[in-house]
C-alpha cells in the first residue's frame, strides 16, 4: 500500500506534471511541424499573438509582481504549454463558482463573528490593537480573551490527547484535513468516530480532494459514510479536468461540541506521530483553545463544508458561546484565496516589523517573495536577533534546492538558519518578542500566502507562549546552524539550479 501510495505522488507530483507538459508540448510542436508544416508561420504568428495579449493582461493585474514574472517567463519559454495553463487557472468556471459561494458563506460567517468591545478594551498596547482591528475589519475574525490553551510540540503529544478529546465528544465532531491517510493514526480514530456515532454524535469529515489521488481509494467518503459518518473531499481533483487544483484546502482543524478546537501542522497520518519514518524524525506542531475562541473555529468548518451543499446549515445548531478566562488575547483566524486579503502573510509581516528583540519562525518550505524577503532583512539590519528554523531532511528534494538559494542572501543580513538535524520540520510558528506568536497550517511560501486555504491563531499575552518559545529554543539546540563559510562549499550545481528553480518559485 505505502508504495503504491509512493508511486501515485510519483506520478502527480508537480514536477512529473511539468515535464510531461514539456513533452506533451515537443509533441505538439512536432504534430504541427508534421501535419501543417505549410501553415506553421501562421501558427507561429497565432501563438505570438496570443502570448503578447496574454503578456499585457499579466502586467496589468494586481497579482504579485513575482506570479507575473514566472508566468511571463513560462510563456516565453513554453508558448503553448505557458498560454493553455494560465488561460485554464485563470479563466476556471468551476473555481469562479467556488469563489462566490465562498465569499457568500464569508459574509454569511460574519454574523457569528462579532467583536466584543470589552475585549478590545483590555488591549494594552496600541500596536496590538491595530492588529486585532485589521483582523476584524479586514479578515471578519474577533478577538478574544485567551481562554485555555495548550500548545503541543509533537505530533505524539498531540495524538494522545487528541483521542482523548474525541472519546469525550457528546454532541458533534468536525473534522478538516489537508492530508487523511491509512495506518495506526487513522484506525484509531476511527474506531473512536464510529463508536461515537453509535451514541448519537455528529461526525464531519471534509479532507482535501487530492487525498483522492495519492493516499485514500476514490470510494473512501462512502466507506465513511456507510458507518454513519458525513464525509466528502473538498472539491475532487480529476487530472486534466479539474480547473481548481491550485486552491486546496490546507488547513488542519478539528471543532468537538463546540468548546474544543485544535488547529496546527499536523495531519491525520502515522508520519505525523512519527508511528512511519519518512524523513527521519518528524517534528510538528498543534495547539488546543477552549473557550469563545472556538467559535470561529467552528463557523470556519461549517463556511468550508457548505461550498458546494445546496441546502444551508443552521450555524445556531453547533455554535456555541462557552465562558473565557482571562489569558492574553487570542484570534482564531482564517485564510482564503478569493477575498484579495493575503490574511497569513500580512500578519506574518505585521509581527516580524514590529519586533523589538527577537523573532524565530519554524517552516517547512522557504519560498519567499520580495517582500517577505525585505522584512527579514531588514528586522536583522536593524538589529533584531531572526532566527529561521527548516528541515534538515526535505520531503521535497526540489522545495529544499529552492530554498538554499535564499541562504546567501539571508546570512549576509545577519539572519540565523537552523536546520532540524534530527530530520524534518513541519511546525508552522512564528514567535516575536516572546510575547506575541501564531500558530497554525501556514507555510513560508507562495501557495500559503497567496493560494491555498489555511487556518491559524494569534497569541498576545497568552500563558502558552512561554512553552512555544522553549519550544523554539529547544529545536535550536538539536538543529544545525547554517555559516556563511558553510554555505558557500554547498554544491555549485545546485545553487545554480536553486537560482533557476526562483525564477519559477511562484508556481511551485
Amino acid at each position: 500500500m505505502k508504495l503504491l501510495n509512493i508511486l501515485f505522488r510519483f506520478i502527480f507530483s508537480r514536477t512529473t506534471i511539468f515535464i510531461v507538459a514539456i513533452l506533451f508540448q515537443i509533441y505538439v510542436y512536432a504534430g504541427l511541424y508534421m501535419f501543417f508544416y505549410e501553415y506553421l508561420a501562421y501558427f507561429y504568428i497565432l501563438f505570438v499573438i496570443v502570448g503578447f495579449i496574454t503578456i499585457i493582461e499579466l502586467l496589468n493585474d494586481e497579482q504579485n509582481p513575482m506570479f507575473k514574472i514566472s508566468w511571463i517567463l513560462l510563456i516565453l519559454s513554453f508558448p503553448v504549454f505557458g498560454i493553455l495553463t494560465y488561460i485554464l487557472l485563470n479563466y476556471q468556471i468551476t473555481a469562479q463558482e467556488m469563489k462566490k459561494r465562498i465569499i457568500n458563506r464569508k459574509k454569511y460567517e460574519k454574523k457569528f463573528l462579532i467583536q466584543d468591545d470589552d475585549v478590545l478594551k483590555k488591549i494594552d498596547s496600541k500596536k496590538i490593537y491595530n492588529l486585532t482591528s485589521y483582523l476584524y475589519n479586514h479578515g471578519g475574525y474577533p478577538a478574544y480573551e485567551g481562554g485555555i490553551t495548550k500548545y503541543y510540540n509533537s505530533g505524539e503529544l498531540w495524538f494522545k490527547d487528541y483521542i482523548k478529546y474525541l472519546k469525550d465528544a457528546k454532541e458533534y465532531i468536525f473534522m478538516e484535513y489537508f492530508i487523511i491517510g491509512y495506518g495506526k493514526f487513522w484506525d484509531t480514530v476511527l474506531e473512536v468516530l464510529k463508536d461515537k456515532v453509535k451514541e448519537g454524535v455528529e461526525v464531519y469529515i471534509l479532507y482535501d480532494g487530492t487525498c483522492e489521488i495519492s493516499l485514500l481509494p476514490h470510494n473512501f467518503s462512502k466507506t465513511m459514510q456507510s458507518f454513519g459518518i458525513k464525509c466528502k473531499p473538498f472539491y475532487k481533483v480529476i487530472p486534466l479536468l479539474s480547473t481548481y487544483q491550485n486552491n486546496r484546502d490546507h488547513r488542519k482543524i478539528t471543532v468537538i461540541d463546540g468548546k474544543v478546537a485544535f488547529v496546527g501542522g499536523t495531519n491525520i497520518s502515522d508520519e505525523y506521530i512519527n508511528e512511519y519514518k519518512r524523513f527521519g524524525y518528524w517534528k510538528d506542531a498543534t495547539i488546543r483553545v477552549e473557550g469563545k475562541a472556538v467559535k470561529t473555529f467552528t463557523t470556519l468548518f461549517l463556511s468550508m463544508w457548505e461550498v458546494d451543499e445546496k441546502k444551508n446549515i443552521d450555524y445556531n445548531k453547533y455554535v456555541r458561546e462557552n465562558e473565557d478566562i482571562n489569558n492574553g488575547i487570542v484570534v482564531p483566524f482564517g485564510d482564503i484565496p478569493h477575498d484579495g486579503e493575503e490574511v497569513s502573510k500580512k500578519v506574518y509581516m505585521d509581527l516580524i516589523n514590529r519586533t523589538n528583540d527577537k523573532v524565530s519562525i519554524m517552516t517547512p518550505y522557504l519560498i519567499l517573495d520580495y517582500e517577505f524577503l525585505s522584512a527579514l532583512k531588514y528586522a536583522a539590519q536593524r538589529g533584531v536577533e531572526v532566527n529561521l528554523i527548516v528541515p534538515h531532511i526535505p520531503d521535497k528534494w526540489y522545495v529544499y534546492i529552492l530554498a538554499r538559494s535564499y541562504y546567501h542572501e539571508l546570512l549576509s543580513a545577519g539572519i540565523n538558519i537552523y536546520e532540524f538535524t534530527p530530520g524534518f520540520v513541519h511546525s508552522k510558528v512564528i514567535v516575536s518578542d516572546k510575547d506575541e506568536a501564531v500558530v497554525g497550517s501556514i507555510n513560508l511560501d507562495y501557495r500559503s500566502f497567496y493560494l491555498h486555504f489555511e487556518a491559524g491563531i494569534y497569541l498576545y499575552n497568552n500563558s502558552e507562549i512561554v512553552n512555544i518559545t522553549k519550544d523554539i529554543e529547544e529545536t535550536i539546540k538539536v538543529s544545525t546552524k547554517i555559516t556563511i563559510e558553510e554555505n558557500k562549499k554547498y554544491n555549485k550545481f545546485k545553487k545554480v539550479l536553486g537560482r533557476i528553480f526562483r525564477l519559477f518559485a511562484p508556481l511551485m
